[in-house]
């Protein structure tokens, strides 16, 4: 088995590729070759030493792969050995062989590829969640999608964009505007040269969103919340300003902490207003909801409702190169790894 580990933690340089036996599938496993592997922003935290839920090193990370069930385990049936799948790990998805709960790998339709199979299970899932049993999206509503030219945020302009009458905010480089508009995203902010906060005020007449989707955290989590109007939610579920130089600084981290807002029970009831924060490894073990999202947004890529992006594939020798790529926001949707 060929395998991209943190063997420390430290700059995307510190990534390296090992080789060691293939693994055997336990009772209620299938066992899946790997054809591509999705890259997301929790793994390059964790490579900085900045995600919690991590292993320590040497650890090899990674949550979701695409690929061909090659061996299955006992009470799995035989059947599945050589289908089309796409598969969540929670970690050690950066490796051309693992071993899964053989609930956790789907089969994929015909018509997608490898590529967008490893580029669906968390980026897709997450906006789901949080759009759709989270906040519970209608017609008529307004959403503000931070990073929407990334990975969470193509998948939630798309799916905003399956509810009639739903109006999106997404901010972005102004190089990335025409890739989010293709995506279902109506007004694209440049954050660079507006202040997101005050452009939403002038597009919205002052009435500001229904619901955030942030993954940016410090003081923009303050920023969402004072856009919400009566009933709306905020949703974070990343901390990217966290991470924003690239390697671990502590006085950037402390920092980080003493700007982030705090609210009580009592400000939310007042306020009519909801957060509500979401860590998709946390759900990982709650397997019926993640098995009628995952079948839903299946359902919803087969009638050409979403169609996940794909910025780049790298192969497995090239992943600091790719976890560079992403730190440096170049990307538009999702970066893979190749074995």
């Amino acid at each position: 088995m060929k395998a991209v580990w943190i063997p420390r933690f430290g700059k995307p340089e510190v990534l390296e590729v090992r080789e060691s036996e293939d693994p055997v599938p336990a009772s209620g496993e299938v066992r899946v070759r790997v054809e591509a592997a999705g890259i997301n922003f929790a793994e390059i935290m964790a490579r900085q030493g900045l995600y919690q839920d991590a292993p320590p090193p040497p650890m090899v990370v990674g949550y979701e792969v695409s690929g061909v069930i090659d061996a299955v385990g006992e009470r799995v049936d035989p059947a599945r050995e050589g289908q089309r799948v796409l598969a969540m790990t929670r970690f050690g998805g950066y490796a051309d062989t693992v071993c899964v709960p053989s609930e956790q790998a789907y089969a994929m339709p015909q018509s997608m590829t490898f590529e967008e199979g490893a580029a669906l299970p968390v980026t897709y899932l997450t906006a789901y969640h949080m759009l759709f049993n989270v906040f519970r999206l209608r017609a008529g509503d307004h959403v503000l999608i931070h990073q929407a030219a990334g990975g969470v945020g193509t998948a939630a302009c798309q799916l905003c964009r399956s509810v009639e009458g739903v109006t999106t905010y997404g901010t972005a480089s102004k190089s990335k505007h025409d890739y989010v508009r293709e995506n279902g995203c109506d007004h694209p902010i440049d954050y660079h040269s507006l202040d997101y906060a005050d452009e939403i005020r002038r597009l919205t007449g002052g009435h500001g969103v229904d619901v955030v989707l942030d993954a940016l955290g410090g003081t923009d989590w303050k920023k969402g919340y004072d856009l919400l109007r009566p009933g709306g939610m905020l949703i974070p579920f990343g901390w990217a300003n966290m991470a924003k130089f690239g390697k671990r600084k502590m006085t950037h981290v402390v920092g980080q902490l003493a700007r982030m807002p705090w609210w009580t029970p009592m400000k939310l009831m007042h306020q009519n207003k909801g957060v509500a924060g979401v860590n998709m490894g946390h759900l990982w073990e709650e397997r019926e909801m993640t098995r009628e999202a995952i079948t839903r947004l299946l359902q919803l890529y087969q009638d050409g409702a979403i169609k996940p992006q794909i910025d780049r594939s790298f192969p497995f020798e090239q992943a600091s190169d790719a976890h560079a790529y992403i730190e440096a926001g170049q990307n538009v949707g999702k970066v893979l790894l190749t074995p």
